[in-house]
């Protein structure tokens, strides 16, 4: 079986990425206003990664529950899935943060007291949460439909032969569906995490200290707009490039595994 130009080529690509970020690292650590400005940015390193992981790992559960609810025997449930699902797709990521973090959090904050509840205000969700509810909501319905294309691949004859061997609807899922759904869904929904560690940046328009948002502040403060935006992105792309290469060796691995 030959092999794809693409994988026959040398990674130019990477030794240019490697290259730049060792001159801009170098530049960081020789540099005083680069060292200043990495000083600054470093904090929001955590926000983001806080707000990555957080809002993933949430909108996987509930995208795997939406793709699970999209196959079921009841037409409600399923229809009610894929509204929810067009509805979520069809609005900008930045307005629903918006939404969601001054109109539907005061909405359910009023609901909540109106109903007799321990009495809470909005004040007293931070921004951080907000943010992180709306991009679980908004990647859930992506998520959703790769979990659906994954879970849709799986040969029909291995349910049957489950089935066959009197596994419940759970262990047919856990043991035969979902491991071989899992290496059709792993690179969409590794480009998916990718993605959201840069649409972390939006939570900024709240004001969460994220990288991109320190940026901000410290550009207005210092008018080092470009040293300030360089460090920025070499920090985007130190994340997002360092995750790209992470989650294609775990690709190979598990094709390597599953070859043999």
């Amino acid at each position: 079986m030959t092999q794809s130009p693409e994988k026959l080529d040398f990674p130019w690509w990477l030794v240019v990425l490697v290259a730049t970020g060792l001159w801009l690292f170098w530049e960081v650590w020789s540099s005083p206003v680069y060292a200043q400005v990495m000083a600054k940015l470093v904090k929001g390193i955590w926000v983001t990664l806080l707000v990555t992981a957080v809002a993933f790992t949430a909108a996987a559960g509930l995208g795997l529950a939406l793709a699970v609810a999209a196959g079921s025997r009841w037409l409600l449930l399923r229809q009610a899935v894929r509204l929810y699902i067009e509805v979520v797709r069809g609005v900008p990521i930045i307005v629903l943060l918006l939404y969601v973090a001054f109109a539907a959090t005061p909405a359910v904050v009023m609901a909540w007291n109106w109903l007799g509840l321990p009495e809470i205000r909005a004040r007293d969700v931070s921004l951080l949460w907000r943010a992180v509810i709306a991009l679980t909501i908004a990647y859930s319905a992506f998520l959703a439909e790769v979990f659906r294309a994954g879970l849709a691949a799986v040969d029909r004859g291995q349910i049957e032969a489950a089935m066959a061997l009197g596994l419940s609807p759970w262990q047919r899922f856990r043991l035969i569906v979902f491991p071989q759904a899992f290496r059709t869904i792993l690179p969409p929904l590794g480009n998916d995490f990718v993605a959201m560690v840069k649409d972390s940046s939006l939570v900024s328009v709240l004001g969460v200290a994220d990288v991109t948002q320190l940026a901000k502040v410290t550009a207005a403060g210092n008018f080092r707009y470009f040293e300030t935006y360089n460090i920025a992105a070499l920090v985007y792309l130190t994340m997002t490039v360092g995750l790209s290469l992470a989650l294609r060796r775990l690709e190979q691995r598990l094709r390597a595994r599953q070859g043999g």
